[in-house]
């Protein structure tokens, strides 16, 4: 049989373009050169000589990646590529070379160039440069750290730019359909006799609005803001609107009890019933409202007066009692002129400091918010509206008037919103609101110091370790939410106000996240105790990596409460000074440990463990690597060669000095003085021969990853034990003897349960792919197994890369070895479906050429996937792929000792290894409730369950739409069917219908044990369950 075949490069058209590309060539003065210089000489550039200089610097080193990727950026032209190009390079410049000059140098003309600008002139769009702009910062990024430095990225800011903008789509598509819903349209306007003014006057007073709240963005809060203040900001500035425009423009009666439901004998109380109708804090919406008042009165030069002295038709039947009115604001008289100095002092603001001109929100047309549909032509639809499914749940439902409209049923003729009492799907405001209310109404009522309880556990250890977890945590919130602005980030000038709110703001997400800890700190040492009949936890709670991703957890729930940009995962651990590695230790202990904790902020928890499992864990620096050259010392070589191991951890004094941190009285912990003791990485202070003898914990990290699809644990044959491993021993050094027993060291107890729960994640979405390209059962356990064998036995092909791009070339790799017709191509066009896909997987894939012996190249760069499958995948893996194919068997002993000098050095199995397992049974889908209070669940039903779940032994329990219940029957009189069992006794005609019962919540993992098939088995079923097909999409 012969041996694989590498992918030619027919097959990825997409990925690479031609060697003989015309798109660049020459040396200095080439046509792409002069191409280049003659578009940053165009008017409205703002690039002054030296800015150009640069720019055509980092063009000319990064032109060689444009000539070899031109065929994968935006449509594959070559004018567009180019395009593209000059807008990457023109944007790092603004953004880098600013930075990197002397703080104190004048501002030059190229300080005015903005993104908006770069945009414009190359006739791009905003949604597509955001999705085109990874390549090039994959590919560029050992250029721009050679010339910029290796702080490159975080000066960079293009994430925290690009959550912006999405950010500001969310708020301007929210506050025009509550605008809408309170106030005529124009169409409406023009047809009411009543009403007989000229001009535009309901798109002005719209913008009026807009340009209040971006001088409450410019003047009162930070420079990139989390989506719930400005949700508090939008809902001030709808209150100020209703007692302001005149009341001929109102598009509701005060009266009306279902839109303001706070009433008292003074009238209605507008902000109280806003605040309820849009979910928000009262007391945070009136604090925002005071300093919108003061801004119109500084900027528009109005004099407030108070509402309870004034007689206005707009103020009849409102209770008065705190608010401000302003005369004359929005007036015929008046309003041209409030719209042209609100306008300047945005314009002044933008001009200093802005990328994005928030402006353009206001005008759906503008070109820049135009989105494309996907390079290839793959997929279409709005970019944008993609980045909004992704933030929000797929599953609940909740009732705001601030939600997308279900239907187009659902407007009046005019256009505007029938009401808030309909069930919608949720946004990423919904969410932000729904869960901010829990950290509003659960958390902050909480003590901000150990309770009684937790402080006698802290008493009994060894010693009296309060002060050190009272002192430690102090530190490390306060590096995550600073009190100024961290390094080039400070603002001056007219914006040193917004200084002023930062620290408001950073003490109160300070004082979330610390009630946050202690709860769940104290709910695991709860369950300890129980379990040890002891309350000396001395292991756990002197354990200073333990209690720093306890922080960093506590912190990262609050930042994903109020969806902050500037601080975007992963913030918290650069902060804290621990890896992606240690972090997945602790999540699912915090997760079962918080029993209130919303759903949304569940499932935040565990897209971060997929996010940390399927690349960040694999990054250099993670102390995973640290780990595995214990548990596989023939990686040691390899992992030092690379450079991947994690620095040491910055000690606790380290930090504090780094913040100019004041402990405020505090004695410092005698063991928060010393460095962290090398080589263990690990943050336990003690001597790294010590021998841990302390019980197997409750607290422990289940073998198993819960996202996407909360599937059941996999079991390894090969585990000690079937119970997870206990944090003391997840944190202790990796040279110590497992606690648990069986002769492992904690390190190689620790990377079997990585291991697992990586070949969990791949068993998902190797199932997902094997759907989408539609291939046999065979072909998805060949995938899986020769997956789990370069995990196990050529785990270096892991090192910093992606899980997925490893999955990609198992596919190609099995299907050249079973002769299938089945591209390259084809696989990237169905991985661009799935959830997770990201087109950087595909297009840079890191090698180290150094490793291998072929083309004579040196040094590391980002290659396309098929450079990888060809040069770097099969030469390790022959032997693996060969073993899998036809006569595979009968060839292993003479093809295993052929491809000896391609591996890690490790090839056999290596003891303590999880053993291959046959691919896991996998739930379809997590299931999707119906209902928003009540227990019923619907999951889509693959034909391959069909069989289980209609045997005799079980058909009873379920009803699948589309098989009938009864011979003979209609699938609508099925649906009839399934509506009347759910409903019990009554027989009703029409949708489920579950309001006058009361059923309390059950838990996710309740679901997902009475729900999953295990094992080929259908799980019990206390009650019946809805299954319906659903096509592939």
């Amino acid at each position: 049989m012969s041996p694989p075949a590498e992918e030619k490069m027919e097959d990825g058209k997409q990925l690479t373009a031609s060697a003989n590309s015309p798109l660049v060539h020459g040396e200095n003065g080439d046509p792409a050169d002069c191409r280049f210089s003659e578009f940053c000489k165009q008017n409205g550039l703002s690039l002054d000589d030296e800015s150009c200089r640069q720019a055509m610097k980092l063009f000319t080193e990064t032109k060689h990646l444009l000539q070899t990727n031109a065929s994968s950026i935006g449509n594959g032209t070559h004018e567009e590529a180019e395009r593209y190009w000059y807008s990457f390079v023109l944007y790092c410049i603004k953004r880098l070379a600013d930075k990197h000059t002397d703080s104190e140098k004048k501002v030059t003309d190229s300080n005015g160039l903005t993104l908006c600008q770069i945009l414009r002139k190359a006739k791009l769009n905003i949604v597509d440069f955001f999705k085109e702009l990874p390549q090039f910062l994959v590919k560029g990024g050992p250029i721009l750290s050679n010339i910029y430095g290796t702080d490159w990225e975080s000066r960079l800011e293009a994430k925290e730019l690009h959550a912006n903008f999405v950010h500001l789509s969310i708020l301007s598509e929210r506050y025009k359909r509550a605008f809408g819903e309170f106030f005529l349209a124009n169409d409406t306007i023009e047809k009411n006799s009543a009403v007989s003014m000229s001009g535009d006057y309901a798109s002005r007073y719209h913008r009026f609005g807009w340009l209040v709240f971006l001088a409450l963005r410019v003047h009162a809060f930070s420079r990139f803001k989390d989506l719930v203040t400005c949700i508090n900001g939008l809902v001030s500035i709808l209150a100020i609107l209703i007692i302001h425009i005149p009341a001929r423009f109102r598009n509701f009666n005060i009266q009306d009890t279902s839109r303001f439901v706070k009433k008292s004998s003074k009238g209605v109380d507008i902000i109280a019933s806003l605040c309820n109708r849009f979910e928000t804090s009262e007391d945070d919406v009136r604090k925002t409202m005071e300093k919108a008042n003061n801004l119109i009165a500084a900027i528009l030069k109005k004099q407030p007066c108070l509402a309870s002295e004034c007689e206005t038709a707009t103020l009849e039947n409102i209770d008065r009692d705190g608010l401000f009115y302003f005369n004359d604001l929005t007036e015929e008289s008046s309003l041209p002129s409030c719209l042209n100095i609100l306008e300047k002092d945005y314009e002044d603001a933008f001009r200093n400091q802005g990328e994005l001109d928030e402006r353009l929100f206001m005008n759906e047309e503008d070109s820049l918010l135009a989105s494309g549909s996907l390079s290839g032509g793959s997929i279409s639809g709005s970019s944008v509206k993609r980045k909004f499914d992704q933030m929000a749940s797929p599953a609940k439902t909740i009732t705001s008037s601030l939600s997308p409209q279900s239907s187009p049923a659902s407007h009046h003729a005019n256009g505007i919103p029938v009401g808030a009492n309909s069930k919608m799907a949720a946004t990423p405001v919904t969410t932000a609101m729904t869960t901010a209310k829990w950290l509003r109404t659960v958390i902050c009522p909480l003590p901000s110091k150990p309770s009684p309880e937790l402080e006698k556990f802290l008493a009994s250890c060894d010693r009296d370790v309060t002060s050190d977890v009272v002192r430690r945590a102090q530190i490390i919130l306060q590096a995550i939410f600073p009190s100024s602005p961290l390094g080039e980030r400070c603002l001056t000038g007219s914006l040193q106000s917004a200084n002023l709110m930062d620290n408001v703001w950073a003490e109160q997400r300070r004082l979330e996240a610390l009630k946050l800890y202690y709860r769940v700190l104290e709910a695991m040492c709860r369950a300890e105790a129980q379990v040890r009949h002891a309350i000396n936890l001395t292991s756990l709670l002197t354990n200073e990596r333990f209690h720093r991703c306890m922080l960093a957890c506590s912190a990262e729930l609050v930042l994903a409460t109020h969806k902050t940009v500037t601080m975007l995962f992963p913030a918290v651990l650069e902060r804290t000074g621990i890896t992606a590695f240690d972090l997945s230790k602790v999540i699912e202990s915090f997760i079962r440990h918080e029993d209130s904790l919303p759903r949304e902020l569940r499932r935040h928890l565990n897209s971060l463990e997929e996010r940390l499992l399927e690349s960040m864990v694999w990054e250099k620096g993670s102390s995973m690597y640290n780990s595995l050259t214990v548990a596989r010392p023939s990686l040691s070589s390899e992992i030092t060669r690379l450079g991947l191991l994690a620095e040491p951890m910055p000690s606790l004094d380290a930090i504090a000095t780094h913040i100019n941190f004041s402990c405020g009285g505090l004695p410092p912990g005698p063991s928060l003085q010393k460095p962290e003791t090398l080589p263990s990485q690990n943050g336990d202070i003690r001597s790294p021969k010590r021998l841990c003898t302390e019980y197997r914990s409750v607290l422990a990290e289940r073998n198993s990853f819960t996202s996407p699809v909360k599937d059941r644990l996999l079991p390894f044959s090969n585990l000690k034990s079937k119970l997870p491993p206990p944090l003391q021993s997840a944190f202790a050094s990796p040279t110590r003897p497992n606690p648990g027993g069986g002769g492992e060291t904690c390190a190689e107890t620790g990377i079997n349960i990585f291991f697992g729960k990586i070949v969990k994640l791949a068993a998902v979405r190797i199932s997902g792919m094997v759907e989408r390209l539609q291939l046999s059962q065979q072909i998805r356990e060949n995938v899986y197994c020769l997956f789990q064998q370069i995990l196990n036995q050529r785990t270096s092909l892991f090192f910093n890369r992606h899980i997925d791009q490893i999955i990609l070339c198992c596919f190609y790799g099995i299907a050249k070895i079973s002769q299938l017709n089945l591209t390259f191509r084809e696989i990237i066009y169905n991985y661009r479906k799935q959830p997770q896909c990201k087109p950087q997987v595909f297009r840079g894939v890191f090698i180290d050429w150094s490793s291998t012996r072929r083309n004579g190249r040196t040094g590391q760069e980002h290659v396309d996937i098929i450079t990888f499958y060809n040069e770097i995948f099969i030469p390790s893996v022959k032997a693996l792929l060969v073993e899998l194919g036809p006569g595979g068997t009968a060839t292993k002993a003479n093809r295993i000792p052929e491809a000896s000098n391609n591996n890690d050095g490790h090839l056999a199995q290596c003891p303590g290894s999880p053993k291959i397992s046959p691919f896991p049974s996998l739930p379809d889908m997590s299931p999707k409730k119906v209902s928003a209070s009540h227990n019923v669940y619907v999951s889509p039903l693959r034909s391959a369950k069909m069989d289980a779940l209609i045997s005799h032994s079980s058909k009873s329990y379920y009803a699948c739409v589309g098989e009938s219940t009864h011979a003979y029957q209609s699938p609508s009189k099925d649906l009839t069917a399934i509506n009347d069992r759910l409903n019990g006794t009554r027989k009703v005609r029409g949708p489920l219908n579950f309001d006058d019962v009361d059923v309390g919540l059950v838990s996710d993992s309740m679901v997902a044990n009475s729900l999953y098939l295990q094992n080929g088995s259908c799980a019990s079923s206390s009650g019946a369950t809805v299954k319906s097909e659903q096509p592939d999409s």
